[in-house]
């Protein structure tokens, strides 16, 4: 198309001149180069009604501003650098209100901006389109009577990158690693004791260390806090710290407890025959100790019967079903002894281990340890609800443990399963017919009845075999309006190490501009420093309301928003997912908020060393956020490696939503006008 060319020659030629006075401009100066790119134009647009598309945009311009007056409270309340943000965020929720496709093609025909990359700058991107528009129709645009932009396009990235320093630190990713994103990674309570990992991940590309305060405590946090500490020191590498709040986390209760019953198995290959035996820890019942990772199953039993064993003796018992079972030791470690049991067996309470014969080697000869010990402190079984399709199941406002179904002897069920429910508060908030998932959404159903103490649940999706619900698992309730405070008593007790400690703070089923508020008023009680804060959207009601928390937000100093993509897909639904992802990003944009692409990136590559081809496009969008976060698993190195390559590459491809066209390798390999060979 010719016009835009050669009109952005005349504004090389005519600086001075405004936009819309161009084409008045070059009549004086160049009246047959005028006459030109005034063809050029009208034949680009001659089939559009200029007037109608100057009306449209001038419109859209109008309500941009005028919705300000909606938020005037919010505006009055931020301070002076926070405010060009906020306005430009109102007038992105004032641009999305109506429907554009058609406006956007038909400025698409005309060769002009078709608003489809507006986020950061909405304002700017009309003011632009319309100066354009002008010129085209060959009128000078009308003195505006609305406020200039508020940022330009330069200004919003610019205001993006230095949020994102302001809340990860002022040094980016190491120099060479050709990524801007950053990479956190988080650690679960049980790496605390591992040192070396913690400088190896700082090394490999870790931007910021998450810890999560729903495990573990403080002994533990402050533990991996003084490894990473070291790990800055030896690798000069800055990190930031974030550290999540709990928060109000529905979960199941306790179920009762099972049988004590201990059982293994050998593994068997395809014939049935024997591959491998059993594994078997016997550790003193008096101070139990850690087994090893290939251990089968774990038997506490008594400290003096297990001094006299060694290596190499038989023990011999009768099992629970009255199967006469042997086990061998394989080597003593420490008080504990590894035994290998080459059949099926399952042992109870009162099971009682005879050690074999006595031998010249043997120190069972001497007689000062005893021949036989009684089982007597087995651990119970993990019990659980096994729920199908159309089972009833209640949630109980009491702490009671939970039970599972009662059947007759021909295997009727004549009792409802039943489980509580950790915070009993949400009985006041929910109603009949409500969606509630179960354990991340792997168990559905629907609310069919409630009452001040109990809450009745038909199952409408499970497994064809049944799921087993077991205790400590995730509640969501999706219809439900909770009103479940933002800070928990174990918060604000959490609050007081972590205000000493974090960099960030991580404020977990945030729903509420109040709950910003309110964690706000409690970091200034307890430190006079800065500390970022995220905002972490796993809510349906979070995203719903993710302008006025982002409004809220923005009143703090160094401001990220989590996106929280495993709650989310259970609380909107998986097949929304990917819409509100992209929505969530586009609304961080559009008020300079650094967004973080969570859960799940890179899964299969962090917990078995090999990536699937999804999970691997699935991080290359992340690229699109300002931090990518990987959960840890054996093989997180690998996942921290693979992530900063990809981060890398995509960002010469893409930059939010605008593609980059640069050289492409392949165009190169091919000449252009020669058939290849």
């Amino acid at each position: 198309m010719v016009f835009p060319a050669n009109f952005f020659t005349l504004q090389r030629d005519f600086p001075h001149v405004p936009r819309g006075n161009l084409l008045p401009e070059a009549r004086k100066r160049d009246p047959a180069a005028a006459r030109f790119v005034h063809s050029a134009c009208s034949m680009s647009v001659r089939r559009e009604n200029l007037r109608e598309l100057i009306d449209q945009v001038a419109a859209l311009r109008q309500d941009a501003h005028a919705a300000e007056a909606d938020f005037a409270s919010q505006l009055e309340r931020l301070p002076a650098h926070r405010k060009p943000s906020a306005r430009n965020l109102i007038h992105y929720l004032a641009l999305r209100r109506s429907d554009l496709r058609d406006l956007q093609h038909r400025l698409s025909l005309a060769g002009l901006s078709s608003l489809g990359r507006a986020e950061s700058h909405v304002a700017a991107n009309l003011d632009a389109v319309l100066e354009v528009l002008y010129a085209l129709n060959g009128t000078i645009a009308p003195v505006q009577d609305v406020a200039p932009a508020p940022v330009t396009q330069d200004e919003g990235q610019q205001l993006i990158d230095e949020r994102t320093r302001a809340l990860f630190g002022s040094a980016g990713p190491a120099v060479g690693s050709g990524r801007s994103a950053r990479i956190m990674v988080t650690l679960p309570n049980e790496s605390a004791d591992e040192a070396g990992l913690l400088r190896d991940l700082v090394q490999q590309g870790m931007d910021c260390l998450r810890i999560n305060c729903a495990h573990g405590g403080p002994e533990d946090w402050g533990r991996q806090i003084a490894y990473l500490e070291r790990a800055r020191r030896e690798t000069g590498r800055p990190c930031a710290l974030l550290m999540d709040l709990a928060g109000p986390k529905l979960r199941t209760g306790a179920v009762e407890a099972g049988p004590r019953v201990v059982s293994w198995k050998p593994h068997l290959d395809e014939l049935g025959q024997l591959e491998s035996p059993a594994l078997v820890w016997l550790t003193p019942e008096e101070g139990p100790e850690l087994a090893p990772h290939d251990a089968d199953v774990v038997v506490p039993v008594s400290a003096a019967w297990l001094d006299g064993l060694s290596e190499g003796t038989r023990i011999r018992f009768i099992d629970l079903r009255h199967k006469s079972r042997r086990l061998r030791i394989l080597r003593r470690v420490g008080r504990s002894c590894l035994a290998e049991g080459r059949s099926i067996a399952f042992l109870g309470a009162e099971t009682v281990l005879s050690a074999g014969k006595a031998t010249a080697s043997d120190p069972l000869s001497s007689g000062q340890a005893p021949r036989e010990a009684r089982l007597q402190m087995l651990p119970p079984l993990d019990q659980f609800l096994l729920l199908r399709t159309g089972d009833d199941v209640t949630l109980t406002r009491d702490a009671t443990p939970g039970k599972p179904f009662r059947r007759d002897a021909g295997g009727r069920i004549v009792g409802v399963a039943s489980i509580p429910c950790t915070l009993p508060e949400v009985f006041e908030d929910v109603r009949e017919g409500d969606r509630i998932w179960f354990d991340d959404g792997k168990l559905s159903g629907v609310i069919i009845a409630r009452s001040a103490d109990a809450i009745r649940v038909r199952i409408l999706n499970a497994s064809p075999p049944g799921k087993k619900l077991r205790a400590d698992k995730g509640i969501n309730l999706p219809d439900s309006a909770l009103r479940l405070p933002a800070l928990t008593a174990k918060d604000l007790s959490d609050l007081d190490f972590v205000a000493k400690h974090a960099d960030i703070v991580g404020l977990s089923f945030v729903k509420e501009p109040s709950d910003v508020q309110a964690l706000r008023e409690a970091l200034a009680a307890r430190i006079d420093r800065k500390l970022g804060l995220v905002l972490k959207v796993e809510t349906r009601r979070a995203f719903d309301r993710l302008p006025s928390l982002l409004l809220a937000g923005l009143e703090h100093d160094a401001l990220g928003v989590m996106i929280a993509r495993g709650d989310l897909a259970v609380e909107c639904g998986y097949e929304r997912l990917a819409e509100v992802q992209e929505e969530i990003l586009w609304l961080c944009e559009a008020a300079h908020v650094p967004a973080i692409w969570a859960t799940q990136v890179l899964e299969t590559l962090n917990k078995k060393g090999l990536p699937s081809r999804a999970e691997i496009t699935d991080a290359a969008m992340g690229e699109r956020a300002e931090c990518v976060m990987l959960n840890k698993g054996p093989h997180v190195l690998d996942a921290v490696r693979v992530l900063d390559d990809i981060l890398g590459r995509m960002q010469a491809h893409q930059s939010k939503k605008v593609s980059l066209l640069r050289a492409l390798s392949v165009s190169r390999r091919a000449p252009l006008g020669k058939p290849e060979a």
